[in-house]
C-alpha cells in the first residue's frame, strides 16, 4: 500500500468511526491540526471541526458507511479518489462524490476538496 493509499485508508477511518471518542482518534490520525475540510455543504480546520462536520454527515445517514469507489491516483503530495456512501440495510449507494486530498510531509492530510456527484433529491 503507498501513502496515498494509507491516507485514504485512514481518511475513510475517521468517517466511518462509529463513537466520538474513536472519531476523534482517527480524525488525528488522518489529518494535520491545521488541517480542513471543503465540500458543498461544509468548510472547516481543525481536529474538532473536522470532527463535527463527520459527526453532523454521520447523523443525517444512520446506518451508512463510506467506501472507496475505484483506484486512489496520487502524485506529488496529492491524490484524488472516488467514494460512496453505502447503506448496511440494503447496499444501496444515494450518495457519491470525489475528493482530492494535499498530504503534508508526514503523510497526514492537510486538506481536502470534496465534490458531490450523486445526492438525494430532497
Amino acid at each position: 500500500m503507498n501513502a496515498y493509499e494509507q491516507a485514504v485508508e485512514r481518511y475513510f477511518a475517521a468517517w466511518n468511526a462509529e463513537d466520538a471518542t474513536s472519531r476523534a482518534e482517527a480524525v488525528a490520525a488522518a489529518w494535520t491540526e491545521d488541517g480542513g475540510y471543503t465540500d458543498p455543504l461544509a468548510e472547516v480546520t481543525g481536529h474538532e471541526a473536522v470532527a463535527a462536520a463527520i459527526t453532523a454527515a454521520r447523523e443525517q445517514f444512520p446506518g451508512f458507511a463510506f467506501r472507496l469507489s475505484g483506484a486512489v491516483d496520487g502524485h506529488h503530495d496529492i491524490a484524488r479518489f472516488s467514494w460512496e456512501l453505502v447503506a448496511a440495510a440494503d447496499g444501496s449507494a444515494p450518495v457519491a462524490g470525489f475528493d482530492v486530498i494535499t498530504l503534508a510531509e508526514d503523510g497526514r492530510i492537510s486538506s481536502v476538496k470534496g465534490f458531490l456527484d450523486r445526492v438525494p433529491a430532497a
